[in-house]
């Protein structure tokens, strides 16, 4: 993966009984299909999404989505797509900060070279300059290019510092002890507009019990 360097009132007592025993009753669920995630273990994840489970509760994959950009016997690569900083795209890449999709900020694509960047375009045409194909309607852009000449053949831009890495084996066992649910994407989810609700969306249109998860709270000491 090519990146590029840069600096960097009271509830009444019948609700409050009700909606526990639903928090509950989610966090059950959210168990059960922990355990699930070995059966896609051996799965290659290129393209799809991970969605951090409730085990994980804290720091930058705390309820994280991440877009798998490459997974093979050598590890895996991908980007968080829902951790939005407040520092603007020009102080590192100038020029670029025309272009980004809303909202127009930097994301935080994970704990890794953080002083680098990356950037992915939304695409429809079959080839588009200083853009390599990932998949369908997704690639990487060669934040070298010049930002308007790009811009006018894409659809959407998004800039990252840093980005998520797994060691050959780390992620499929991350898999299967829990730490991850590991869902189709759609392009829309790389470039949203609204990250914040990002992980809720993404679990809400699972099918099956899967969707209960986003109903639980951000606080875990709510019950």
């Amino acid at each position: 993966m090519v990146v590029r360097g840069a600096a960097p009132r009271e509830a009444p007592v019948a609700s409050t009984t009700a909606a526990a025993t639903v928090v509950v009753r989610v966090r059950a669920v959210a168990r059960a299909v922990d355990g699930h995630n070995g059966r896609v273990s051996a799965e290659r994840l290129t393209g799809r999404l991970l969605v951090a489970t409730p085990l994980i509760d804290e720091g930058v994959f705390h309820r994280s989505v991440i877009l798998v950009l490459q997974h093979g016997d050598d590890g895996a690569q991908g980007v968080v797509l829902n951790k939005p900083l407040t520092a603007e795209v020009d102080a590192i890449l100038p020029g670029w900060g025309d272009h980004v999709s809303e909202p127009a900020t930097l994301f935080q694509g994970g704990p890794v070279q953080l002083d680098s960047a990356l950037g992915l375009v939304a695409t429809s045409a079959t080839a588009v300059s200083s853009v390599q194909e990932l998949w369908p309607g997704v690639g990487l852009v060669d934040l070298d290019a010049v930002p308007a000449l790009v811009a006018s053949q894409v659809e959407a831009v998004r800039v990252f510092v840093g980005y998520a890495g797994w060691s050959p084996g780390q992620l499929e066992g991350e898999l299967r002890t829990g730490s991850w649910y590991a869902v189709d994407a759609r392009r829309e989810d790389t470039f949203t507009l609204d990250p914040d609700a990002l992980w809720a969306q993404v679990l809400r249109r699972q099918p099956g019990e899967l969707s209960w998860v986003a109903l639980l709270p951000e606080d875990p000491s709510i019950n």
